[in-house]
């Protein structure tokens, strides 16, 4: 399968999580408080929830979509997978 175009996008967006992460174990072994605590839990969510919503777009449009124009895929198939994927939004 061919690289996505959106896995640059995808990978930086998981790195930044990745980093909110690592500061918000920091933030637990200092004693930091709470609000902070949650407001970079709240940044580690909302990054990977990101990176997830750019990856089943892609996949749509990438995939499912070349399937369609290609007839590579039988219609139920490629219905199937929609719903599929769809349910990871």
């Amino acid at each position: 399968m061919s690289t996505h175009t959106s896995h640059p996008d995808i990978i930086k967006r998981l790195k930044r999580a990745a980093g909110h992460l690592k500061s918000t174990i920091d933030m637990l072994e200092s004693d930091r408080e709470c609000l902070e605590i949650v407001q970079q839990l709240q940044a580690v969510e909302k990054a990977i929830a990101n990176a997830k919503k750019v990856l089943v777009h892609d996949h749509i449009d990438h995939c499912l979509e070349n399937a369609v124009k290609k007839g590579s895929r039988n219609s139920g198939e490629i219905v199937s997978e929609f719903k599929e994927i769809t349910k990871y939004l």
